[in-house]
């Protein structure tokens, strides 16, 4: 049984999701293992991960203009006022997402569907460098 652990940074997009499966996908060919598990962990409180369909770019507005509805920046809805008016309501949509993700891992591909991506989903109104750590393991 092998296993790898590596990072991943990702210069997010306010608010916006950004696909990095390619970079994932580039991982797993540098380690050559057939059959495993890749595991991305993300962590920060402000930001997620998500798997999430890649093909129609509406889906993608759809997901962030309904996060923004359910989880409004308005400081008169929340105590936790200290970072800005998109803090709480970060920690909200990355409460209700996923800070990791696991995916097998079948003749050294990663096992998505067809029209399946690896996101990261930044919840905050600035860019930030995030840091997905990736562990690979199997034979």
């Amino acid at each position: 049984m092998k296993q790898f652990f590596t990072k991943i940074n990702i210069d997010s997009t306010p608010g916006k999701l950004t696909e990095f499966t390619t970079d994932v996908v580039n991982e797993l060919s540098n380690h050559h293992v057939n059959n495993g598990l890749a595991t991305l962990y993300i962590k920060h409180t402000s930001a997620s991960l998500l798997i999430q369909e890649n093909a129609d770019p509406d889906v993608l507005y759809d997901l962030e203009n309904f996060f923004n509805k359910l989880a409004p920046q308005d400081l008169s809805l929340y105590k936790h006022k200290t970072e800005g008016p998109d803090d709480m309501s970060a920690h909200i949509r990355s409460a209700l997402t996923c800070t990791h993700l696991s995916i097998p891992i079948v003749d050294n591909k990663l096992e998505l569907g067809t029209w399946q991506g690896i996101f990261l989903f930044e919840h905050r109104n600035k860019t930030y460098r995030r840091t997905v750590q990736l562990h690979i393991i199997g034979e």
